[in-house]
């Protein structure tokens, strides 16, 4: 039997994300198949020599990758989960945050790494990581790794792009719980209610939904938390919204579903998304997707979705309204039962694991 270790962000608890449910959802899957997949957290002391394979989440944060693939000496796989600030940080980051445009994308990651390790809100795993830095370190995991997993052609593609490195892949798509996510076509939907399930920082983009949606006919609900260093976003969106807006917590997926059955349209106008896991979620349960194509969004929804441009809150409006007024598109709900599931996504990882291994 395969026993592999999951190495994931420190953090991954306690600031909950895509990657949380991403490494939760295929361990237990896994699992489901006989492997045995426990998930590490990466300031934890781990036994490798219990694991045939350590398996490590987010390229994006290398320190982790590098101190664990360096000290276990074992064969290694990354879900690079590649997804680039760039665009955000460059051009709509305010106050202090403005000096970023004027940086690399991997300049700043690296930026914001040790910020966190400063401020105490995250573990610094690799000293070497500090010398090296961001992009050294990216490249050199790349160059040792036995295969990377990428949630698209699209998102391999721009890993080899920014890094030049070749390096064996397989697509290992992002999914839907099928079994908590069961659409009830009795159920009628409200027209009128717009859901963004997305934690509130600044790369979700929830200001100009706002902006977009404020004292409209539509209701919108924001579910979410705030990003521990988006505080100032956070507080600038409830400063801004109208009372047709409203704020609810994060909550677990499980307690998701009853907003996905209500609402017509589900929304996450992103500066950037590798897929957008709560799209895919309530696609499967009725509603209609609007969503930027920035990042890797159009290889999941092609032209089943509404796309709107995250810079215009009247693009935002105007794709609400056409999603609002269309008929359930069934076309991507049997697209995602067939592809983007949790199972699917747990069989192509072990093909991967059986390729290395």
């Amino acid at each position: 039997m395969i026993k592999v270790a999951f190495i994931t962000r420190s953090t991954i608890y306690t600031v909950p994300g895509g990657d949380t449910i991403q490494a939760v959802q295929t361990a237990r899957h896994l699992s489901q198949m006989g492997i045995t997949a426990e998930i590490r957290l990466a300031n934890e002391s781990i036994l490798y020599h219990k694991y045939d394979l350590l398996h490590f989440f987010n390229l994006t944060r290398p320190a982790d990758i590098l101190y664990h693939s360096q000290k276990a000496g074992k064969p290694y796989v990354v879900s690079t989960i590649l997804c680039n600030y760039g665009e955000y940080d460059k051009y709509h980051r305010k106050g202090a945050g403005r000096l970023l445009r004027y940086l690399s994308t991997d300049t700043i990651e690296y930026l914001k790494s040790i910020a966190r390790y400063l401020l105490g809100r995250d573990s610094l795993a690799s000293l070497s990581y500090t010398w090296l830095g961001q992009r050294k370190s990216i490249k050199s995991i790349l160059s040792r790794a036995a295969m990377i997993l990428p949630n698209s052609e699209s998102e391999y593609r721009r890993v080899i792009q920014s890094y030049q490195r070749k390096v064996n892949h397989l697509v290992i798509p992002n999914g839907a719980d099928q079994n908590m996510f069961q659409y009830d076509p009795s159920i009628k939907k409200d027209e009128k209610l717009v859901i963004c399930a997305a934690r509130i920082e600044g790369i979700k983009n929830q200001l100009n939904l706002i902006r977009a949606l404020n004292n409209t006919s539509y209701r919108l609900l924001l579910i979410g938390s705030p990003a521990p260093n988006h505080l100032a976003y956070y507080h600038e969106c409830r400063s801004i919204a109208a009372s047709n807006i409203t704020f609810i917590d994060q909550v677990p997926q499980y307690e998701l579903v009853k907003y996905y059955r209500e609402a017509k349209v589900h929304i996450l106008p992103s500066w950037f998304e590798t897929t957008g896991l709560s799209s895919i979620e309530a696609a499967l349960m009725g509603c209609n997707i609007v969503t930027s194509d920035k990042g890797d969004v159009r290889e999941y929804f092609a032209d089943d979705a509404f796309y709107c441009e995250p810079s215009s809150p009247q693009s935002i409006l105007n794709a609400v309204e056409q999603a609002s007024m269309a008929p359930y598109n069934a076309n991507l709900r049997h697209r995602i039962l067939k592809k983007y599931t949790w199972t699917k996504a747990a069989s192509q990882t072990l093909k991967a694991y059986k390729s290395v291994l």
